[in-house]
C-alpha cells in the first residue's frame, strides 16, 4: 500500500528494515493492527534514520528525512538555547500533555534546536504513516498523529521567535544559513499539506485541538516569524502548502 499510495513511507521502511528496534514498534497480529502501528514505527524509524551518527552531530548538525527523492543533511544548527525557554508564549492548554513531556521535562526540556526539529520531523512522517491507511485504523494508536505534527510546529515556530527576541546573537548565526532556512520553511509547508490531506480522518488520528493549533500557528507573530526566517511569503488560503 505504500509503494501505492506513499513511496517515500516504503523507501524509508526498507532503508531501515535492518534496525534491531524495528520488531518492537509493528504489531504484527492482524493487518488494522500492523497498519495502526506503522504511524509509531515511522515516527521511531525516522529518529533512527535522521539520528544516524552517520548523519547528525548533535546540536552541530543534523539530517531530516523529507521524502523518497530528498533528505536534508549536514544542516547546521550552532547549538542554541532550551527549548523549555518557549513555555511563555504558550498560553492555553491545547498542547500540555506534549509541553510536559518536551518542555518541563527537565532532560527533554534541555533539548535545543536539535530536539525541535527532530521531533518535528518524526512528527511530519508519522502522519502520512497513518493517513495514507487510515480506512484500516480501528483503534488508537494513532490517535495523535494530527497533535503531534501541529504541536512540534508550534514549538519550532515559538523556538523561532524567542531565538530572535531573545538571544539575537544566536539569531543571526542561524538565519544566516540557508540549508536551515529551507529545512523551516518546507517543514512549514509539508506540515501544512499533510494536515490538510488528514483533516478528513481527523476523528480517528488526532484531536479536536490540532486544529487549534493549527490555528494558532497561524497568527500574525508566528508567519511574520517564519517568513522573515525563511525570506518566503507563505499562503494563508486553501494552499498553505504553497508559497507566493
Amino acid at each position: 500500500m505504500y509503494r501505492r499510495r506513499w513511496p517515500s513511507g516504503e523507501k524509508l521502511a526498507i532503508a531501515q528494515e535492518k534496525d534491531k528496534y524495528w520488531d518492537q514498534f509493528v504489531n504484527k497480529r492482524n493487518f488494522e493492527g500492523f497498519a495502526e502501528s506503522m504511524m509509531v514505527a515511522i515516527h521511531e524509524e525516522t529518529h533512527m534514520w535522521d539520528l544516524d551518527p552517520a548523519r547528525t552531530r548533535w546540536d552541530v548538525h543534523t539530517a531530516s528525512w523529507i521524502n523518497a527523492s530528498q533528505q536534508a543533511t549536514t544542516v547546521p544548527l550552532h547549538g542554541g538555547f532550551a527549548r523549555r525557554e518557549i513555555l511563555p508564549l504558550i498560553t492555553d492548554k491545547l498542547s500540555d500533555s506534549m509541553d510536559g513531556i518536551y518542555l518541563r521535562d527537565s532532560q527533554q526540556g534541555t533539548y535545543k534546536l536539535q530536539g525541535v526539529l527532530a521531533e518535528l520531523n518524526a512528527g511530519l512522517m508519522g502522519l502520512p504513516a497513518a493517513t495514507v491507511v487510515q480506512e484500516h485504523i480501528k483503534g488508537v494508536g494513532a490517535s495523535n498523529a494530527r497533535d503531534i505534527a501541529a504541536t512540534n510546529l508550534r514549538y519550532l515556530l515559538l523556538y523561532l521567535r524567542i531565538a530572535k527576541d531573545k538571544h539575537p546573537d544566536y539569531w543571526a548565526k542561524i538565519k544566516n544559513e540557508p540549508k536551515l532556512r529551507e529545512l523551516v520553511l518546507t517543514q512549514f509547508l509539508r506540515t501544512a499539506y499533510w494536515l490538510d490531506k488528514s483533516a478528513p480522518y481527523a476523528d480517528k488520528l488526532g484531536s479536536p485541538d490540532a486544529d487549534k493549533i493549527t490555528a494558532s500557528n497561524y497568527s500574525a507573530a508566528n508567519i511574520a516569524i517564519v517568513e522573515e526566517f525563511t525570506g518566503a511569503t507563505v499562503r494563508r488560503d486553501t494552499d498553505k502548502h504553497c508559497t507566493t
